[in-house]
């Protein structure tokens, strides 16, 4: 657990809560002191979303604390029961009543023996995990349950689809585009003649759980949720999985081909045909998928030596590292990813894709780092965006976190093929190209609060006297116009007319506080 403002990553009971709320007739309840219970005004903001599950809180208050938790948290559970007649309740703590160190499966297990549904204890450290962490780990305790329980009562249909079939896992609430990636992979799976066998858990129902190793194989398009219930139905039911991300047009040919790898794998055991996805992969990537014509054309060369910087979840930020630099021929200064427990892979993704790797949870180290490498553009997160705000840099977002504007209404999948376009208007747009900063210049840029000076008039000019001129010429080419830029800037603000060596120190030295 961190003590912190502003964290990347919210607090291990989000994840369990957004698992939750994904799934149809599934209630949570935290048991949290008043000040943690904002989810329900999150999800309903974010996601535009009318109908959903919302969770409910059992709150510690000082009768709470007096005389113990045990009787609210199983009354409140019990009510829920018999007003919602849920198929699933999930209790979890947050990190503050934690704190109480009370048995709260001691109250499960007393709740579960009355209730009509089903009762479990998230098994979630809170202290140890932050949200991502979490969501995964309740996704794959969900999953485990149910399919456990089946076995138990020798429920369980050990025979697969006749025909190809998958299961999406890892669409989820509060995901980072996902609901327009989920639509993108439902159309391209059609497009393969695949059939979709669960997606889990956005929209599913955990009394379905147990035709989960009906399906072919198990897509993971996220790492950040849905590894460890693949990794679990690997192990206990021998399910292939696919955790390739299809982002960007060279990942996705990777991810047919890996999909076509297994169909066949199982088709020896169908009757079934072999299937050759090549002509679809050469047909997507020519005429669906703007992006790789645009990488050859003008527009995009001209985006050649321009230098960027990347952070993100490990998903995002890896494969946009790869898109920048493998299909557009962009410079990655640095990549860098908040996700700290899965660094081993990231750092092996993005290997020889970029000068330097930053792995940190810490907003104001990445700051520090956009300041020193001055990038031309930058590829984040809302935090990354503010930064760049406070810089003039500009930022295309491309992960959680995020704000609202994030969660579009138009279609705007990062997946797919119809991703790849999305990606490339994103990084084209994310940069101030050619005329675009010679008129920033001559107009003083726009959408701006500031007043550069009283004046818009073009004809009222600094002075630069001779030393700060010697001293300006020494500073290399790629970085001179925007030191100009910014030194000019500061003496319009100050009122000062002539510019020398001491006051582009002062320039610089207010940039950087």
């Amino acid at each position: 657990m961190k003590l912190a403002y502003w964290m990347y990553a919210g607090p291990a009971h989000i994840g369990t809560l957004r698992v939750a709320s994904s799934f149809k007739n599934v209630h949570a309840i935290m048991h949290a002191p008043l000040g943690d219970d904002y989810f329900n005004v999150m999800r309903s903001m974010l996601e535009r979303e009318r109908d959903f599950t919302a969770a409910t809180a059992s709150i510690v208050d000082r009768h709470v604390l007096a005389r113990g938790s045990q009787e609210r948290v199983v009354d409140n559970i019990l009510r829920k029961d018999q007003e919602e007649h849920p198929d699933l309740i999930i209790l979890t703590p947050t990190c503050t009543s934690s704190i109480l160190q009370e048995d709260l499966h001691n109250f499960v297990n007393r709740a579960s023996i009355i209730s009509h549904s089903d009762v479990i204890f998230a098994d979630v450290d809170h202290y140890q995990v932050n949200e991502i962490q979490a969501a995964d780990r309740t996704l794959e305790q969900v999953v485990r349950y149910y399919l456990d329980r089946c076995h138990r009562q020798e429920k369980w249909d050990q025979f697969l689809t006749d025909v190809p079939s998958v299961n999406i896992i890892g669409i989820f609430t509060l995901g980072f585009h996902n609901q327009h990636d989920c639509r993108e992979l439902r159309r391209l799976l059609r497009d393969l003649d695949i059939e979709i066998n669960q997606i889990i858990p956005e929209g599913g129902s955990v009394e379905d759980l147990q035709n989960l190793p009906k399906a072919w194989f198990n897509l993971i398009p996220y790492r950040e949720v849905g590894l460890m219930t693949a990794v679990y139905l690997n192990k206990e039911y021998g399910m292939p999985y696919i955790s390739t991300a299809p982002m960007g047009a060279v990942d996705m040919a990777e991810w047919i081909r890996q999909i076509q790898k297994n169909v066949n794998t199982l088709t020896l055991s169908s009757s079934n045909k072999r299937v050759d996805y090549e002509p679809y992969i050469d047909g997507q990537t020519r005429f669906v998928s703007q992006a790789a014509w645009f990488s050859r054309s003008i527009d995009c060369q001209n985006l050649t030596g321009k230098e960027t910087v990347v952070f993100g979840d490990t998903t995002h930020a890896a494969s946009i590292t790869k898109i920048l630099v493998r299909e557009m021929g962009i410079r990655v200064s640095c990549a860098g990813t908040y996700c700290k427990h899965d660094a081993e892979w990231f750092k092996e993704q993005i290997q020889g894709f970029c000068d330097e790797i930053l792995i940190t949870d810490d907003h104001a180290e990445v700051g520090d780092m956009i300041a020193h490498m001055e990038p031309s553009a930058i590829f984040g997160t809302q935090m990354e965006r503010h930064i760049g705000k406070r810089l003039d840099i500009p930022c295309g977002v491309i992960s959680a976190p995020v704000h609202i504007q994030n969660f579009p209404l138009g279609y705007r999948p990062f997946l797919g093929y119809e991703g790849t376009n999305q990606i490339a208007d994103l990084i084209y747009n994310s940069f101030a190209l050619g005329m675009e900063d010679h008129l920033l210049d001559i107009f003083g840029g726009h959408d701006t609060k500031e007043i550069i000076s009283k004046s818009l008039s073009t004809d009222i000019g600094l002075i630069w006297n001779p030393e700060s001129r010697l001293e300006l010429s020494k500073i290399p080419r790629f970085a001179r116009e925007k030191v100009e830029r910014n030194t000019e800037k500061f003496a319009r603000q100050k009122g000062i007319e002539t510019i020398t060596v001491e006051v582009m120190y002062a320039a610089k030295e207010a940039l950087n506080t």
